[in-house]
């Protein structure tokens, strides 16, 4: 029988996780001027992603998956989160 944790977590810090991640994921660097193919690298979803993977409780680590990358992909699409123009 494999060691299971039984860790619980409140529904409001998984709430506030949800938050945190979904403004995380919401992160973009962009470079001004450029026409390559990087013009814009979301730092925000490589951060959650390593926010995720480090995970203490890690109990509903696809959720937040999904919750990082439709943060990423609504920020891209819509003037919705924080972006830093280098």
């Amino acid at each position: 029988m494999p060691n299971v944790k039984n860790t619980n977590e409140t529904d409001s810090t998984f709430f506030l996780k949800i938050v945190m991640y979904f403004i995380i994921g919401s992160l973009w660097l962009y470079f001004d001027g450029s026409n390559s193919f990087l013009a814009a690298v979301p730092v925000g979803l490589l951060l959650g992603l390593f926010f995720v993977r480090h995970d203490h409780f890690a109990i509903d680590r696809k959720i937040e998956y999904v919750v990082l990358l439709i943060s990423a992909l609504l920020s891209y699409v819509l003037p919705v989160g924080v972006a830093i123009a280098v």
